[in-house]
This record gives C-alpha cells, structure tokens and sequence, in this order.
C-alpha cells in the first residue's frame, strides 16, 4: 500500500487578533506547510473574495511569500447563525455588522447563510476545496430533554437544518466547493447519533460531511476513532486539539459555567499531545480509511502561551503523522509472487 503523507496546517481562528500578514509570517517561519484560514478579524473576508480578483491575488501572494498553501477554509461563526434559535448577545458579540443588521433573529439567519455562501465562492476562488464550520441547531436548548421534548419537536429542528442548508450546498456543489461540520455540542449534530441523524436529514449530500475535531468527542466519552470508521466516507478534514479530562466528585461534565483554564471545570482544551485524544490510534485510523486531508492543529490551551504550543504542536503533529506502509508478511508474500 502507498504511503500517505498529509499536510499539517495551521487554523488560523485563534489568532484572529493579529494581521493575516503576521499570522502567515510566523506559521511560515514554524514549519507549517499550511492555513486554515478564518473568515474572521482580518484574515479573510468571504463577501469580498467571492468577486474581488485583487483581494484574491493579494491573499495568495502573502501565502506564497511565507511557503504557505491554504487547503481549507473557515467560517464557524456565521455557520453557527444559520440555524441557531434563540439569536441572542452570544452572536451580537461575534457577528459583524453586515450579518447582524438591526437584530432581526430571521434576518440575521438569512444574511448569514448568504455569507456561508459566498464562503463557498471565495474557497473556489483560493483553490480551497473545503470550507469548515458550525451550522448552528434550533433544538440545541432542548438537549437536557427537561421540560419533556415532544419528538415532534425534534424532528421539525432536523428539518428547519435541511431547509436552510440545502439551497446553501446548492452553492457548495455549484463551485466544487465541500463543507465539513464539525460535531462539537450546539450544532445539530454534537455525538455519534447525532451526526447520523444529520447526514440523513439532507440525504447524505455528497458536498457534506464533517471536520473531525476529537477533543469534543473525548469529553463526551465517545469513540473518536472507532467515529472516523463509521463515518470514513464524510470525513472532509481533521482538527487536531486535545482535551484534557479533570472529572471528580465535584468536577463535572458540563463544568459548571466556568471559564477556560479554571481547575474547577470537568474537561478543558491543552496542548495537542498532552491530553486524553488517542493520538496513535487516530493517525492508525486515518492511514486505514485512506484520508489524505490535511492536520489542522487548532490552538485552544489557555494554560499555555500560544507562541510555545503552536510550534510544539507542530512537532508532534509531524512526528506522529507516520505513513502507512506494507507489513513484513506483506513484503514477504510479494516476493514469493
């Protein structure tokens, strides 16, 4: 069997307070062989890229001059407002003007889905084939399924995210363009049931699949790589952030409102390497299922300055992301033929 080697790159969400130039400068000089670009802060705007010629020229010349290539594309944050029910500060806080308007709850669904749109646009323009990102969910505030959650309930959130997510993949499949959801809790799909439910709400289009993020997965006690198995077929790309466990008596799983890096929630994000994700066995999984995608290390450990863990994380990434190859039996048996 070929060996596969896959590119590790940065995404650049958590980094959106410095200039795309900056960014660039520093992943280039670190090793990475690519971006993840956000549609956020300065690094990419997705309105603008889906017709500016310069503004597309401008981004690949910066990338090149620092030895980057960009394999995919993020827009989380407006993806999130698609299907997200209440519309509330949350989004009021992470939303620009363009898409938060005067406020209107419908209004801003609508404006953010044409900005996911044009996400789809500008990756095509990039050369991107994979934009990553949230879809948000109406039915999210019912997981504690208390007040009791009719199905019918249910069932109409699966159906509101195939109503506004359909005529956006329309504009994903007319560009070559595909979208990676990432399961992460508050999307519509956030655990292994789930994600089935989701895939199947839309027919299982082929422009859709998921952006695997382990860390959401470990602290919900889920199989992360027996996931990447099942779900081989969608896996568009790969998230590498780790999480580390702190459950006890009195940490727990929900962590209780408090902030990132308190020693008093159950679960927090650290260092790729240095939490509970099965590493190994991951890249195992992915030589098996063939994925050939990029390694996106995503910067969220709060316990440690991002200017020492971005590089380290690189590191291990590289050093862990060995290739599959023929096994001595294998070797073996070819020379007998």
């Amino acid at each position: 069997m070929a060996s596969i080697t896959r590119p590790v790159t940065l995404f650049t969400g958590q980094w959106a307070d410095l200039p795309f130039e900056e960014v660039c400068r520093l992943a280039g000089e670190w090793g990475y062989d690519g971006l993840e670009i956000a549609c956020w802060g300065d690094h990419l705007d997705p309105d603008r890229g889906a017709t500016d010629d310069e503004y597309i020229k401008n981004r690949k010349e910066i990338l090149e001059k620092n030895g980057l290539q960009v394999f995919a594309i993020s827009n989380h944050l407006k993806g999130q407002a698609v299907c997200d029910d209440p519309i509330d500060q949350r989004h009021r806080d992470m939303l620009p003007d363009s898409v938060w308007g005067d406020g209107d709850p419908e209004g801003v669904r609508q404006r953010a889905a044409e900005e996911v749109k044009n996400t789809a646009r500008t990756a095509a323009r990039l050369g991107a084939a994979t934009v990553t990102g949230f879809t948000g969910s109406s039915i999210w505030k019912y997981v504690a399924m208390f007040p009791p959650v009719r199905d019918e309930l249910i069932e109409a959130g699966y159906q509101d995210f195939a109503d506004r997510w359909n005529p956006i993949l329309d504009v994903f499949e007319q560009e070559g363009v595909r979208f990676a959801l990432e399961p992460h809790p508050s999307e519509i799909a956030y655990d292994y049931w789930t994600t089935q439910k989701t895939l199947e709400a839309i027919g299982h289009r082929k422009s859709f699949g998921i952006n695997w993020d382990p860390s959401h997965m470990v602290w919900q006690d889920l199989d992360a790589v027996g996931f990447l198995w099942d779900f081989q077929d969608v896996i568009f790309n790969v998230h590498c952030k780790d999480t580390k466990k702190r459950l006890n008596g009195r940490n727990g799983r929900l962590s209780s409102h408090l902030p990132w890096a308190d020693p008093r929630r159950g679960w927090d994000f650290i260092s790729t390497g240095r939490g509970d994700v099965p590493w190994e066995n991951a890249i195992r999984m992915l030589n098996a299922i063939g994925y050939t995608g990029p390694l996106s290390v995503e910067w969220e450990d709060a316990g440690m300055d991002r200017l020492v863990g971005a590089p380290e994380a690189l590191q291990f990434v590289k050093g862990l992301s060995f290739p599959q190859s023929s096994t001595a039996f294998d070797a073996a048996f070819a020379q007998e033929r």
